[in-house]
C-alpha cells in the first residue's frame, strides 16, 4: 500500500511544485504530468516486483488496480470538491483517463519479468543471444533474401 500512495503521491507533489505552468505554459505542465506519473509507476513497479521473479499478469493487473483504485480514492474527493470543484467529466477526461497507465505498466513489468524468467543466462534462447544472432548476418550472407 506504501508504493500505491507514492504512485499518487509523487505526481501530486510535482503538480503542486509546476502549479504555475498551469496557467503559464499549459502543454508543458499537462506533457510533465504523464511522464512522472510513468516513471513513477515504473519505479514502484520495480521496486515491488524485484524479489517476484516470475510474477504473474495477473498479479501484475491487480497491482496496477489496486493502485489505480488507490489515486482514484484520494484524488477524486480533492479535484471533485471545493476549492478545485473539477467537473466529472473534465476530471475524468484529464486525470482519470491518464491514470489508466498505471494497470498497463505494471502488466507490461510483469509480463517482462516472467518472460526473462524463463531464459537461462547459458541457454541459446537467452533473448541476448537471440538478438545477437538475428542481427549478425553469417558470412556471405546478406540480410535480406534475394
Amino acid at each position: 500500500l506504501l508504493l500505491g500512495l507514492l504512485v499518487w503521491l509523487v505526481p501530486f507533489v510535482v503538480a503542486f511544485c509546476i502549479f504555475s505552468l498551469k496557467s503559464s505554459w499549459r502543454s508543458l505542465f499537462e506533457s510533465i504530468m504523464p511522464v512522472t506519473l510513468a516513471l513513477t509507476v515504473t519505479g514502484c513497479a520495480l521496486l515491488y516486483f524485484r524479489r517476484i521473479p516470475a510474477p504473474s499478469l495477473r498479479e501484475g493487473l491487480v497491482l496496477g488496480l489496486l493502485w489505480w483504485a488507490i489515486s482514484l480514492a484520494i484524488d477524486l474527493p480533492l479535484m471533485l470538491s471545493p476549492p478545485i470543484s473539477m467537473p466529472p467529466f473534465e476530471y475524468a477526461a484529464d486525470i482519470g483517463l491518464t491514470y489508466l497507465m498505471i494497470p498497463i505498466i505494471t502488466l507490461g513489468i510483469a509480463a517482462a519479468r516472467r518472460a526473462l524468467s524463463q531464459f537461462q543466462p547459458g541457454n541459446q534462447t537467452h533473448p541476448r543471444r537471440q538478438l545477437q544472432s538475428v542481427s549478425r548476418p553469417r558470412s556471405g550472407e546478406g540480410r535480406f533474401p534475394d
